[in-house]
């Protein structure tokens, strides 16, 4: 393997206690995307020979989402010698045969960095000749991290753990990013001589810094421009800070695209999400997982969408939709709830209140308020009355309805699945459909209608109704 191989190699063993959940830290979700998916998200558009994941901590929890999210990443257990130094250590072992070009290392609780900046320490790495470069940054309060400690010539002396430094290393703003670029072999040579004595009891990657710099080897630092970029997420309230963070980016990139956001502080937007020019989001709208919106539609305010696809020029507001796809020229809202499986067609609507489960709804067909529409097939120009139901549920087995083009139906229609109207047909107001409707039919379940002459002033005596109707009888 070449000297301008590449491997990269994350760190996600820790047990990042200060979490206090029972999710692996590195499996805290941002932009729809845990921790260390975003990491190996970044890391993969840098062409390495090779990715590696060391795990320990919630071994299992991780390594089934590593596989579900990433599954071509090598998975590497770090064994019970704690510390960053032997998780690497172990990383290098897994490396193919005879490896001898540079590792990149990265943690998977630093999931804003960007491919650009990794690329560039890379390559200022290789333009230096170092045997190590480092990523630094300048912040206002180093508290809990490493501390660049540089020598008087300016150059890079060694780093220090924020337990295991005095006073004055304290005070020093310029912390340890935790990424790294090394050439493989002087990591290795120099990761045999790391030892655990220090506050932690744990082998310190940052020890090889120190230890290159003895053996007057080059090491390089690279201090990045974007500082909030280098934070790792140790808390809840890092994790929050660092979801804002990268929804403040989402947010502007795509306002450059040409997307108008009314409000970008009550907007979030899913890294996978794809939208097109001229969409509008109004305020108070989460656009999640692998969402897609169409030219020219109008999506909010107060929406929730999840992995739905909304078509060109259509308006969803006020509504919650998963697993949906919303035709061209749709509308959807306000106040309704689409589930998976639902399929609103071109020109169609669903109002107010209106929940569809598994539904495909034709072209300009109308479910306008008041219904629920589950397990359903739908033709084109079907007008569903206010209040009709598929009745799916038998207590049992869920069974489908199918409803063909230009049927109409009453208000307060149920359909009692498995049941067909065909064509054409209708209900009547109040209709309880349980046999197939011919196409054309009208389906009506009608008792007569019968009027007890005067009830209300016999049962009701005294009340403002018999009053009412003993003054409109006496007319």
């Amino acid at each position: 393997m070449t000297q301008n191989a590449l491997a990269i190699i994350v760190l996600a063993a820790g047990q990042g206690t200060r979490m206090k959940s029972r999710l692996p830290k590195v499996l805290h979700p941002i932009a729809g995307r845990t921790l260390v998916g975003h990491v190996l998200a970044t890391a993969s558009r840098l062409g390495a020979d090779t990715i590696e994941v060391v795990v320990r901590h919630e071994r299992d929890q991780v390594v089934a989402a590593l596989e579900a999210e990433h599954p071509d990443v090598v998975i590497v257990d770090q064994d019970e010698i704690p510390g960053t130094g032997r998780a690497v250590q172990v990383a290098l072992d897994a490396l193919p045969s005879g490896f001898d070009g540079d590792v990149l290392v990265l943690s998977g609780d630093v999931p804003l960095l960007e491919a650009e900046t990794l690329q560039a320490l890379v390559d200022g790495h290789r333009a230096a000749a170092a045997a190590a470069t480092v990523l630094s940054a300048i912040v206002d309060d180093p508290t809990g991290y490493g501390r660049i400690i540089r020598d008087a010539d300016g150059d890079v002396a060694r780093i220090v753990e924020q337990k295991d430094a005095d006073e004055a290393e304290q005070a020093t703003r310029e912390i340890n990013a935790g990424v790294y670029v090394f050439r493989a072999g002087l990591l290795r040579t120099q990761l045999a001589q790391v030892t655990t004595d220090n506050a932690q009891g744990e082998m310190y990657l940052t020890t090889v810094i120190g230890l290159l710099r003895e053996n007057d080897e080059k090491v390089a630092v690279e201090i990045a421009a974007d500082t909030a970029a280098t934070f790792g997420i140790n808390d809840r309230i890092q994790l929050a800070e660092a979801a804002r963070t990268l929804n403040d980016r989402i947010v502007r990139r795509w306002q450059r695209e040409g997307v108008t956001i009314q409000d970008p502080a009550t907007t979030w937007i899913d890294d996978d999400v794809t939208l097109a020019p001229d969409v509008t989001i109004l305020p108070n709208t989460h656009i999640l997982r692998a969402s897609t919106v169409a030219t020219g539609a109008v999506v909010g305010p107060d929406t929730t969408l999840v992995s739905t696809e909304v078509g060109e020029d259509a308006e969803v507001r006020r509504s919650e939709a998963t697993l949906a796809v919303i035709g061209a020229r749709a509308t959807v809202g306000p106040f309704s709830y689409l589930r998976a499986g639902t399929t609103l067609g071109e020109g169609g609507k669903i109002g107010a209140y209106v929940e569809t489960k598994n539904a495909q709804i034709g072209d300009g067909s109308k479910v306008p308020h008041l219904s629920y529409v589950g397990d359903a097939t739908v033709g084109r120009g079907v007008n569903l009355g206010a209040s009709t139901i598929t009745a799916n549920y038998d207590d049992v087995n869920k069974h489908r309805t199918e409803i063909g083009d230009e049927v109409h139906t009453g208000s307060h229609t149920v359909l009692v699945a498995p049941v067909r109207l065909g064509a054409g047909a209708k209900t009547g107001a109040g209709a309880v459909v349980r046999k197939d409707v011919p196409a054309g039919a009208l389906a009506m379940t009608v008792a007569p209608q019968r009027n007890i002459e005067g009830w209300v002033e016999k049962n009701r005596a005294g009340t403002a109704a018999a009053e009412a109707a003993r003054a409109d009888s006496a007319e």
